[in-house]
């Protein structure tokens, strides 16, 4: 596999998720499965099969954090020098030019991008456009109603 980048907060994230699936949710699991055994008859008990179906996506999460957490490379971006420009894990502020509507955010990888909390894949279109850029550019991005233009008002590393 190859390197999985990450900032360190995302980093830290999918760790503390991980160990709450292991702590938490693969324990009480157990239990659910462990109780509906104990009621019988397997072939018609829903909470037996509702519990059994937990356990296989808690598994397959545990492994999957696991996996990208063992290939993740670390980017810490207040460590960054990067002069000013929008770079990984940078944080972007930028103005739509059509609206005035302002809104910032961090440049993460696929893994932990989170548009709801302004976390924003670098692979993503907008992201794209903003790599490389500094304070003053304008950046014109492809949005499926057609190209809109922003302009980056500040880069931090945060």
């Amino acid at each position: 596999m190859s390197a999985i980048p990450l900032t360190v907060r995302g980093a830290e994230r999918l760790q503390e998720e991980l160990q709450r699936l292991k702590t938490v949710e693969r324990p009480a699991v157990i239990n659910a499965i462990a109780e509906a055994r104990a009621q019988g008859d397997l072939s018609e008990n829903a909470e037996y099969d509702a519990a059994r179906e937990r356990q296989g996506f808690i598994e397959g999460r545990i492994a999957e954090l696991e996996g990208t957490l063992s290939n993740a490379h670390l980017i810490d971006p207040t460590a960054l020098e990067a002069e000013g420009r929008a770079v990984f894990g940078a944080t972007v502020e930028i103005e739509d030019l059509d609206s005035g509507d302002r809104v910032t955010y961090q440049i993460v990888g696929d893994v932990e991008a989170d548009i709801k909390s302004n976390l924003i894949s670098v692979s993503s279109p907008v992201a794209r456009a903003l790599i490389g850029k500094s304070e003053g550019d304008v950046v014109e991005v492809m949005a499926p109603a057609g190209v809109r233009e922003y302009e980056v008002l500040g880069v931090r590393y945060i």
